[in-house]
Order: structure tokens, then C-alpha cells, then sequence
């Protein structure tokens, strides 16, 4: 999801509907409502319309615009039979808008495809929530598949290994490969979320295409937000490991990211290139996502046709 601006009200709204999500927030609510509103929404839009306002393009939000473009591409790779309609989780287009649209044309069978690699209750869960809850209020449902992950698929891993090969004729191999994946409370990983695990997975896929040591890599999770215990190590922590231990050149991806958005262009390429070059290191780079590149884009497609099976020959 993404704001509709960097303005410190709109940043609010985005927030509010995000972090009210019992989804993301697993707490009973007559608890979390006067943490959320007596405190968290009254200091954090300025921060976080601050950080947005770095990364804001005259386009607009990267996550939206790199989300439409990869929508636009998958719609002239799928052809004119199957319609591609994108929608946000939190923001706009809402889940609500893009589902209005298939129906209005004619769709019956819908496939919702997350572009989240690794399952996680905080991000698929959460939307495949918002498309049932939209349903109940449609008399004609219509047939559905969910997508719940691809952390492991070959194509995926080829086309994630592909990008940075690519990356690096063009800027040379580092010392260390960083693999930074978005955080996750401990507690909910401990009560069965599958998520690290399924990060876990896609580092060992990722390091075994690329044919790299156990000294030439290191696999890490940010975003981290308040106090209870996340997911370690803690990618801002390891930079400054890294740079201590006399790492001098440094390369991050992110892999649990389908599209660069705040949490890679503010946190990652600018935020912890600072505490790494802080930390005594010398080179950092970031390298980008997919977003709408024809590798992901193919990838994008062949999930899409395996799962949309026996509906469009029909």
C-alpha cells in the first residue's frame, strides 16, 4: 500500500488503515485503539511523510507507479482474455476498486495474485481478507483462486539470481552480498507463521544460483517497529557488523520485495547505506528490485497461466 501523497494528513490515513489491520497488529483492540490513536498517529506521519517526500517521484508513489507499470506489462503479456487490474492493499486503488472493475468487465473467475514472494498472515493473509470481506457484499460471486506464495519457484529464483549477475558486470561483485527481507514480530513467527522460514528458503535458492560461500553472504530483516522482540539479525545491526569486521563493499537486495517502494529506496538505499559508510565502510549498493523488468514480468506470467489453468481454455 502507499499514501496518495507525501502530505502529512494523507501519510495519517494510509497509517490509520494499515496499522488498524488486526492483521498487522495482533492485539486485542480495545488495547491497541488509544496506543494507535493517542500516540503512534499523532507522532509518526511527519517522520513518515518525511521519509515519502525523499523518495516521491513527479509521478508520483513508486510503489504505485512501479505496480502499474508491472500491471500494464502483464496485461500485453497475458493478452486481451484475461484481464489485469491493480489494487493496494491499503490506499488507493483500493482492493474494492480494482474488483469493481473486473466486474464491470464481466469477469466471473478471478485469480488474486499478491506480489508478496513469501506468505506471511501480515501481508497475503491480509489480502485475500480484504477481497472476501468486499464479496459479501456481491450477489453473483464469482469463482476465485488465491496465490499464496512463489518464494521457492525456480523462475522466480532464476530471475532474482539473473538480476543481480546483471547488476554486478556492471558494478563489480562486493565483499558481501546482503539479503534483506522485511521484518516480523517473533511471537507471530513462534505462533506458526511461515514466513522466515520461506525467507530462509529463498536465500538458500538465491546464494546456490549465484554459487556463493558462506563468507559471501548474509541474510537479515528490517523494518523493524516498537519494542517486543522481531525477527534477528536486524539489517542495520549487520552493516555495522560488517563494516567492524572490516567489510569494505557491501551489495543489498531485497527479496521479499516485488516492487521498490519506502522500505527499499528510503530505508535500505539511503538510511542503511549511512550506517554502513558510518561504520567505517566504503561502498554500498543497493540493488533494485524486479519492478517491471521483462525477466519479472515473464515470471509474472508463467505463475499466472499455471494457476489460471483449464479457465481460459474453457
Amino acid at each position: 500500500g502507499t499514501p496518495d501523497s507525501p502530505s502529512r494528513g494523507d501519510v495519517k490515513r494510509y497509517l490509520r488503515e494499515f496499522l488498524w489491520d488486526p492483521r498487522v497488529v495482533e492485539m486485542p483492540r480495545v488495547l491497541w485503539w488509544p496506543i494507535l490513536h493517542g500516540a503512534i498517529l499523532n507522532i509518526r506521519p511527519a517522520r513518515s511523510a518525511k521519509a515519502y517526500r525523499k523518495i516521491w517521484t513527479e509521478e508520483g508513489s513508486p510503489l504505485l507507479t512501479n505496480t502499474v507499470k508491472q500491471a500494464k506489462a502483464l496485461q500485453q503479456k497475458l493478452g486481451s482474455r484475461i484481464a489485469v487490474v491493480p489494487a493496494m492493499r491499503y490506499g488507493n486503488p483500493s482492493i474494492r476498486q480494482g474488483l469493481e472493475q473486473l466486474r464491470d468487465q464481466g469477469c466471473l473467475r478471478i485469480l488474486v495474485f499478491p506480489l508478496y514472494p513469501q506468505y506471511s498472515a501480515t501481508t497475503t493473509a491480509s489480502a485475500f481478507d480484504a477481497v472476501v470481506t468486499e464479496l459479501k457484499n456481491w450477489r453473483l460471486l464469482p469463482e476465485l483462486r488465491l496465490l499464496n506464495q512463489y518464494f521457492d519457484d525456480p523462475g522466480y529464483i532464476q530471475t532474482l539470481a539473473g538480476s543481480v549477475k546483471d547488476f554486478q558486470e556492471q558494478h563489480g561483485q562486493p565483499d558481501t552480498l546482503v539479503l534483506s527481507y522485511h521484518g516480523l514480530p517473533q511471537r507471530y513467527a513462534d505462533a506458526g507463521d511461515p514466513y522466515p522460514h520461506q525467507c530462509e528458503e529463498t536465500t538458500n535458492a538465491l546464494i546456490s544460483a549465484l554459487n556463493l560461500n558462506s563468507a559471501q553472504w548474509r541474510h537479515c530483516y528490517q523494518s523493524r517497529m516498537g519494542r517486543e522482540p522481531w525477527l534477528q539479525p536486524a539489517t542495520a545491526d549487520t552493516l555495522r557488523e560488517l563494516a567492524n569486521a572490516g567489510c569494505k563493499h557491501v551489495q543489498v537486495i531485497c527479496p521479499g520485495f516485488s516492487s521498490d517502494c519506502l522500505e527499499t529506496l528510503e530505508e535500505i538505499a539511503m538510511e542503511n547505506k549511512e550506517v554502513f559508510l558510518q561504520a567505517g565502510g566504503e561502498r554500498y549498493e543497493y540493488i533494485p528490485c524486479l519492478n517491471d523488468s521483462r525477466a519479472h514480468i515473464d515470471m509474472l506470467a508463467g505463475l499466472a497461466m499455471r494457476y489460471l489453468g483449464g479457465w481460459i481454455n474453457e
